[in-house]
């Protein structure tokens, strides 16, 4: 059978794709591995789908550094405010949180999917389920898609499979082995947005602890940094720097400042020597931090030390910080030197923890690399190497921020392959 335009993967991207494509009068196949579509849409965001950010095409293009360049052409087709009028559009009320994210009033990532399926409906895309593609080729039609079930012929294809994050949903990372059969340079994929995780028993003993506001920065360790020169470098510049909150677990750190700055321990050659510096007050500079720590003592000079400690980070975690320092918690604070004061501050503004990795794609949230973007037509989606290809979503080398980026993303692309084919 021969179809206008097969989209392969009924994802985010893939979904969005077939409905734009239907909706312009092309004869449309949605073909998906798994018995139900939009898989990972139904688990983002702990359930409840972080459908995009409050923010322009600007925000979005400057969230993703140099890889926003190429998504100009899509935002300008599909913007965050494109993306929240179509789902207000199928009855579905969004809301606004305070960290920038847009997520359906609800809290409910079915009601996401159940729009886009209402609305797949009515532009009457053919949607098959359990039927995987496993091959992609040129034919005198255009392409021959072959499935687990039958062989279809196409004049055009939207590849929207998704890389090779949470592959419990199917994304195993599939059309990678057929874009490079076509000629497409595959970067090589790696996790992003994954917890990271940690050998240190001070802070894997902290499971549970939140904290709501920490300065985390990327750093190559000292240990590596002396074992590989004479004299250690007089300061260790930060690969990575990003802000939010984190969440202490059983493995070592998760949440989103964690998730945000995994992609760059996960894109270094040997992870296990950086380490993730901590400021647990970032709003205070270290001048400050002392100075209040001075006034406690002033002010009442027979107050434990942890007390005061206690006040600014949970009790918790200022135990461990105390232990970790070998300072006895029950020091008083006229008792305390200017050496403890130092260690203290220290401990609040630059505490060092080890990576030892992370969770990788089991876990992650997106994949970085994928298609090569120099070789996609960023006005079209179209592959600059395969004519009557198109590429959307997760599948090309696109990974942005937590916060509802990566859907943009997502459907923007999707949206700009089905407005072309």
């Amino acid at each position: 059978m021969c179809w206008d335009v097969v989209v392969a993967g009924a994802g985010a991207a893939g979904l969005l794709a077939a409905i734009r494509a239907a909706e312009r009068g092309r004869r449309t196949l949605l073909l998906e591995k798994n018995r139900k579509p939009g898989a990972k849409i139904l688990m983002s965001g702990g359930t409840r789908c972080n459908i995009t950010h409050n923010t322009d095409a600007r925000g979005i293009v400057e969230a993703y550094g140099h890889q926003g360049r190429f998504l100009h052409s899509a935002l300008a087709a599909f913007s965050p405010a494109d993306v929240v009028a179509l789902f207000e559009a199928e009855g579905v009320v969004t809301k606004v949180e305070e960290s920038g994210k847009i997520f359906p009033a609800s809290d409910h990532a079915a009601d996401v999917l159940a729009a886009l399926l209402s609305r797949l409906e009515r532009s009457h895309c053919e949607l098959r389920l359990s039927e995987p593609l496993v091959g992609l080729s040129r034919s005198e039609h255009g392409f021959r898609i072959v499935t687990s079930e039958s062989d279809y012929n196409a004049g055009a294809v939207i590849v929207t499979t998704g890389g090779q994050s949470y592959p419990g949903c199917g994304t195993t990372g599939d059309a990678y082995r057929w874009m490079s059969e076509l000629g497409h340079t595959i970067i090589p994929p790696r996790p992003a947005l994954t917890p990271i995780t940690t050998n240190a028993t001070w802070v894997t003993s902290l499971k549970g602890v939140t904290i709501p506001d920490v300065a985390l920065r990327v750093v190559v360790s000292d240990r590596a940094v002396n074992a590989s020169e004479a004299k250690p470098k007089k300061k260790n510049k930060p690969l990575d720097e990003r802000r939010g909150s984190f969440l202490f677990t059983h493995f070592g750190l998760s949440g989103p400042v964690a998730l945000d700055i995994s992609r760059t321990i996960t894109g270094h050659p040997e992870p296990t020597t950086l380490d993730l510096e901590c400021d647990f007050l970032p709003m205070q500079s270290v001048e400050q931090v002392e100075a209040a720590i001075m006034r406690e003592v002033a002010s009442d000079g027979k107050k434990q030390l942890i007390g005061v400690f206690s006040r600014v980070v949970p009790r918790r975690l200022a135990e461990a910080l105390f232990a970790k320092a070998g300072i006895n918690p029950e020091l008083k604070a006229a008792e305390m030197s200017k050496a403890t004061r130092q260690q203290l501050v220290e401990a609040l503004k630059r505490s060092r923890i080890p990576v030892s990795g992370t969770r990788g794609f089991k876990k992650a949230e997106v994949t970085a690399g994928g298609v090569k973007l120099s070789e996609v037509d960023s006005s079209t989606m179209e592959s600059k190497l395969v004519p009557n290809l198109y590429l959307a979503g997760e599948v090309l080398d696109l990974d942005g921020p937590i916060g509802g980026f990566n859907f943009q993303a997502a459907f923007s692309t999707a949206w700009l392959a089905g407005s072309h084919v």
